[in-house]
């Protein structure tokens, strides 16, 4: 039961870290897919490219509330030990 309850904890950690990434960069590759399809530019860099910027800018931007979800969870397994 505890154990479940730890994965359980760390399955929504993970989300919570790499949801914010993940959507973000979907949600550009989406938006490129929709322009490329209407400008008929089928350029791979330019995929590649925008979802690199929006990655590193919420990197930059949200990163030290990731850090401190991290390790705030780290301390809680290392309490449990």
């Amino acid at each position: 039961m505890e154990v479940a309850d730890i994965l359980r904890e760390g399955i929504g950690v993970a989300l919570k870290i790499g949801g914010p990434l993940l959507i973000l960069s979907m949600a550009v590759g989406i938006l490129v897919a929709i322009f490329q399809a209407v400008t008929q530019i089928h350029e791979q860099s330019l995929s590649f490219i925008l979802k690199l910027i929006v990655v590193v800018l919420v990197l930059l931007i949200g990163g030290g509330w990731m850090l401190e979800t991290l390790l705030e969870f780290s301390r809680y397994l290392f309490t449990l030990m």
